[in-house]
């Protein structure tokens, strides 16, 4: 089946205001998602000229500079010395929660649209990343692993590495691999494979984000690569 992804870009002005500007750290890294990142420049210029230091993300897979895609938080390029936060515009949390998975500098999101400046708490990602501690444990104390994989169209990444992903049971011959791979992943038929002790998610990263869906702990493909 042949797919055609077209980009669409908001119709809004990304200016912030002053008392915004005002409340923002001097040295910025700017992210957008792709229905804003036409607008990143403007936005440069005018933090420029108010006295900021500004910057351009690159995340891992982004087409554009400053672009932000929510699973791409496990490789954040950025001048990490010189940045005192991200500011992110656009609207929405997926994006910028992105951010405080991958890094450990404060993020402040703006909303073109209803022309607010807020800033994130990081209570939420050292949640996940609690939980990633624990079911990394999981895995490493567990025979029996089902490992999550999707051939939903669209999902390049974790595809690009399915090599890695079906080597596992060469990386970890003491343990016992099951590959369960479906185009959607409905999670209530997860609870079919009682005899997983733990799962490895293979598809998208940001799945982590319902851990509590999963009816046994669940680790990033990625965390187990590195072990």
């Amino acid at each position: 089946m042949k797919l055609l992804f077209i980009e669409t870009k908001a119709n809004v002005d990304v200016e912030l205001p002053k008392e915004a500007v005002a409340r923002l750290p001097k040295r910025l890294c700017l992210a957008a998602s792709v229905q804003f990142v036409d607008k990143l420049p403007k936005l440069l210029q005018q933090l420029g000229k108010s006295g900021k230091k500004v910057s351009l993300l690159k995340a891992r897979h982004s087409k554009y500079p400053g672009q932000l895609l929510g699973c791409g938080y496990n490789k954040l390029e950025f001048d990490e010395a010189n940045t005192d936060a991200f500011l992110y515009a656009g609207d929405g949390l997926f994006h910028p929660e992105a951010l405080l998975l991958g890094s450990d500098k404060p993020v402040f999101c703006y909303d073109p649209f209803r022309k607010q400046l807020k800033k994130l708490g990081r209570e939420w990602a050292e949640k996940i990343k609690r939980r990633q501690k624990a079911a990394l444990l999981a895995f490493l104390h567990s025979d029996r692993i089902g490992v999550v994989v999707t051939v939903k169209p669209g999902q390049m990444g974790t595809q690009a590495m399915l090599k890695d992903v079906f080597s596992l049971q060469q990386k970890f011959p003491e343990k016992k691999f099951y590959y369960l791979i479906s185009d959607n992943i409905d999670f209530q038929q997860l609870e079919n494979f009682t005899f997983v002790q733990c799962f490895v998610n293979a598809a998208c990263h940001r799945m982590i984000d319902e851990y509590a869906k999963f009816p046994r702990p669940v680790i990033n493909v990625g965390e187990v690569l590195k072990l």
